[in-house]
């Protein structure tokens, strides 16, 4: 006899835990940088015309697969077309390899948190400032730079083992919990609480003085700086910040009732995912204006460990400030790990027929036993590196960011496109209501996004390895 499938309780718990998803750390420390370097107001108008067309089209193909076949990722092309079964394999590995350094990451938000919740922050904005220019992906590079208490901390194992450990162990006691009781009621609390912190840090934000200066540069695009790798910059945040190519959203597609609208809850996480990158330049780009406009050039964990600590320590309530950002960088970090391991737990359910609570622990095991090797690639193997450059945290994320999930979403465009065709989605997105973005949907999914895709993929590696600059 086949299990009941979990199901969210309502579109707005979808959309609420969706938007967890989308919203995590690239929205925080990726986004505003992108925004500083490529022309602010311009690099914002493109992200928000992508997010409507590109993005779109792409949230709308995963979510109705995945509640077109009520499987997760790994079997759901398989059972609407069985030949394109090895798509589900690739979609399933991407969260496989992302957690686990993920969940690294959010161990270091949990110890900067605490350590500013403690009243240390001086230990803290303790920092160099002579940070190297890298890619996206140096995390070992920013570390190597600068950073005193950053690379410090990096370089102590049982730290970052035990605080990664008690971020994975929080992933899994709401995953235990269920769909509804455990994920959807988790977004339905932390996803309105990172709200409210990040419209008070905002308004903190512009009120500095020089600040405004930011939010003019942020708000007001101007034609001189438009690019080409500004667009293809925008892309790639896009495509990263609405949690695509990652089994996700077909996994969550999987649990939305039948009488629910898939277009218009992809509407809202449109709605939400640029409505928080907006509140991240806010947060971030006229405070780094108002201290240091130069240092808005630093990227990643060099942005949001090193310098923006400094910026805290150079404001009125410094210490409730960063206690306050961290706190809401955790909530981001949360939501957005949650539903990678729900993504894997899924797969587990699916494929093995194993209850939810015993996929819940194994995957939870398996995950601190991986998240050791990305923990230890600061310290103890240090030495082990990736094409000479890439430390073990920086290559998980360079095969998954750079490679694996452009050739996952093309693919998934082919599925669509060839595999099923279009009309299987537009079928499943009629269920609830008229399709009303049909006619963009079949363009984008046909000619425009596979193009987008191999722009983002050539760009994407290029950049790691230094050969252009992004």
């Amino acid at each position: 006899m086949e299990k009941k499938r979990h199901t969210f309780s309502s579109g707005i718990g979808f959309v609420l835990a969706a938007a967890g998803s989308a919203v995590g750390l690239g929205n925080l420390w990726r986004f505003p940088y992108l925004a500083a370097k490529y022309g602010g107001g311009m690099f914002l108008l493109i992200y928000i015309i992508l997010v409507f067309t590109f993005g779109y089209t792409l949230m709308i193909a995963e979510n109705a697969i995945g509640r077109k076949s009520g499987k997760s990722s790994l079997d759901a092309f398989a059972a609407l077309k069985k030949k394109w079964g090895f798509v589900g394999i690739i979609a399933t590995l991407i969260p496989c390899i992302i957690l686990p350094y993920y969940n690294v990451i959010g161990g270091w938000i949990i110890r900067y948190f605490f350590e500013y919740f403690n009243g240390f922050m001086s230990d803290i904005s303790c920092a160099f400032w002579n940070l190297a220019p890298v890619g996206e992906s140096g995390f070992g590079a920013h570390m190597a730079a600068g950073g005193e208490y950053f690379t410090n901390m990096l370089g102590s194992a049982p730290t970052l083992i035990i605080v990664q450990s008690i971020f994975t162990i929080i992933v899994a006691v709401v995953l235990l919990m269920g769909v509804q009781k455990g994920v959807e009621k988790a977004s339905t609390i932390l996803m309105p609480v990172l709200i409210l912190l990040a419209v008070i840090i905002c308004i903190y934000s512009i009120t500095l003085p020089g600040a405004i200066e930011g939010v003019k540069y942020f708000f007001i695009p101007k034609a001189e700086n438009f690019s080409i790798m500004g667009v293809l910059a925008a892309m790639g945040q896009m495509f990263y910040s609405l949690s695509l190519a990652m089994g996700i959203m077909i996994a969550y597609g999987s649990y939305i009732p039948k009488d629910s609208s898939i277009e218009k809850n992809v509407g809202r996480i449109e709605l939400f995912d640029t409505l928080i990158a907006v509140m991240a330049g806010l947060m971030i780009i006229p405070a780094v204006f108002a201290f240091d406009p130069t240092q808005i050039s630093k990227s990643g964990p060099g942005l949001m460990f090193v310098v923006l600590p400094q910026v805290f320590d150079s404001m009125p309530l410094s210490n409730l400030m960063g206690m306050l950002f961290f706190f809401l960088v955790f909530a981001a970090a949360i939501t957005s790990a949650i539903s990678l391991m729900e993504t894997i737990v899924a797969c587990v359910c699916d494929h093995t027929g194993l209850g939810r609570k015993t996929s819940v622990i194994i995957v939870a095991l398996l995950t601190l036993a991986i998240s050791t090797l990305p923990a230890l690639g600061y310290n103890v193997l240090s030495g082990v590196k990736f094409f000479d450059r890439f430390d073990i945290l920086d290559f998980m994320d360079f095969i998954t960011n750079s490679v694996m999930m452009p050739i996952c979403s093309l693919l998934i465009c082919l599925f669509v496109s060839f595999g099923i065709g279009t009309k299987a989605i537009e079928d499943e997105v009629e269920i609830y209501g008229a399709f009303r973005r049909k006619k963009l949907f079949r363009i984008m999914i046909k000619y425009v996004a596979p193009i987008f895709v191999l722009a983002v993929l050539v760009s994407s590696v290029l950049n790691s390895f230094g050969i252009i600059t992004m």
